[in-house]
Parts: C-alpha cells; sequence; structure tokens
C-alpha cells in the first residue's frame, strides 16, 4: 500500500527544512507526497524560494507520516488554529508524527509533545521544555511514533533516520548513498559548542527578535495548553 508522506507548507518556511527531508523520502520506493496547506496559492519561503502546495487541509487524506519543517513563519503558525486543528486530527492516526527544525514548536503548540522527548534547532531548545517537551540535544530524537530533527540540515538525518524505521537500514543507506549524503564541512562551526566564540556570538545577536517573538508566543501557547 503506498505510503501518504504529508508536508505542512507555509509562508516563511525554511526551504532546506523541507527539500532535505523531501528528497529523501521522495526517494523511497511506493510513497506518495503531498505539500499541505490552506490553500494552493504558491507560498515564498524564507530565502524568496516559491513552492506550490499539492493539496489543502481540506482535501488531504489520512497520512502515515506528518511533518512540519521550521522556517522564519513558525511564529504565526504556532497561533493558526486551522494549522493546529489539522495536526491533532492527522496525529490521531499517523504512524509518525514528525518535525525538522523549529517545526516542533508548532507540534508543541498543537499539544503534541507533552511528556514527550524532542528536539529543535540549538537557538530555540529552550522553548520545548515549556510546551511540555523533554528536550533533548541530538541531531534526531525519537520518543514512540514522535520524530524531530535538529536545526535545518539535520533534516535530512530525520529522513534517512525515518527511511530505515519504514524501510530498513539497506533502504536508508542506498538513499544515502544515491543522494552521496557524505558530510565533510570545510569548518568546524556547525554547533554552538564548536563553532568560534565570535561566530557564535553573532549568530546569537541575529536570532534576538524572533527569539523574542518567539518566546512570547511560546508562553501564550504554553498557557492555553495548560
Amino acid at each position: 500500500m503506498t505510503l501518504q508522506i504529508g508536508f505542512v507548507l507555509f509562508p516563511g518556511i525554511q526551504q532546506l527544512d523541507l527539500t532535505g527531508p523531501y528528497d529523501v523520502l521522495g526517494s523511497l520506493p511506493d510513497v506518495k507526497l503531498h505539500l499541505v496547506w490552506k490553500d494552493l496559492a504558491p507560498i515564498t519561503s524564507s530565502t524568496g524560494l516559491v513552492f506550490t502546495p499539492t493539496i489543502t487541509y481540506a482535501d488531504c487524506p489520512p497520512l502515515d507520516v506528518i511533518c512540519v519543517p521550521g522556517g522564519s513563519g513558525v511564529g504565526p503558525l504556532m497561533e493558526d488554529e486551522q494549522t493546529l486543528d489539522f495536526l491533532k486530527d492527522q496525529a490521531q492516526t499517523a504512524r509518525y508524527v514528525t518535525s525538522v527544525c523549529t517545526g516542533s514548536l508548532v507540534l508543541g503548540a498543537a499539544g503534541l509533545l507533552r511528556g514527550r522527548k524532542a528536539t529543535t534547532h540549538w537557538a530555540y531548545h529552550d522553548m520545548l521544555a515549556p510546551l511540555g517537551a523533554t528536550p533533548v540535544k541530538d541531531r534526531v530524537v525519537r520518543d514512540g511514533n514522535l520524530l524531530t530533527g535538529g536545526g535545518i540540515t539535520a533534516g535530512i538525518d530525520f529522513a534517512l533516520t525515518l527511511a530505515a524505521e519504514l524501510y530498513g537500514e539497506a533502504t536508508a543507506q542506498l538513499v544515502q548513498l544515491q543522494i552521496e549524503y557524505a558530510p565533510a564541512p570545510p569548518f568546524d562551526s556547525g554547533s554552538p559548542e564548536t563553532a568560534p566564540h565570535a561566530v557564535l556570538e553573532e549568530a546569537r545577536k541575529r536570532t534576538v527578535e524572533s527569539r523574542r517573538m518567539r518566546g512570547e508566543i511560546t508562553a501564550r501557547a504554553a498557557a492555553r495548553l495548560g
């Protein structure tokens, strides 16, 4: 039976949060991928790449895998009742409920992280606990049928982990080889623990406003969840 995999699409999505896992999961046998949003109008990502939804919330079938990517548009999504209701409804029957990067904050706002281990982008990791999650600093975190990926590029690790769950390690390894996923970055500054102090401080400065906004939204979501 064809696996139904849906990615929530939204204005301000981080394109690599979507396209990394999409490419991995789209390479699996007998899958149908959906880009899901309220309507079918084009969506502009945080860096200007334009995507077209393939199906609406109303027409979306029950999904085997539901995935929420992150991005600059996550804040409004955390308070979008139509989106939160869609996620809660799909989560009732989905085999896997998943996210990449700050998409986990949206799952949290929907009440889907309460009592569960989860991760997110390093800059927003402290916002998981107020949403009821047990924060774990790792590239991919699994708690039952909940799989969450860390920041942006961790979406590929997440998708390969999910591919192994769905079709076995050999199939996941084949996909990894096909996309030549063999990270060898030119710099060792991909985490707060390894980045030079000046680089880390600059990165933190650039997230001050988004942290303020998301912190306020997270507090409201936490109050709503009780």
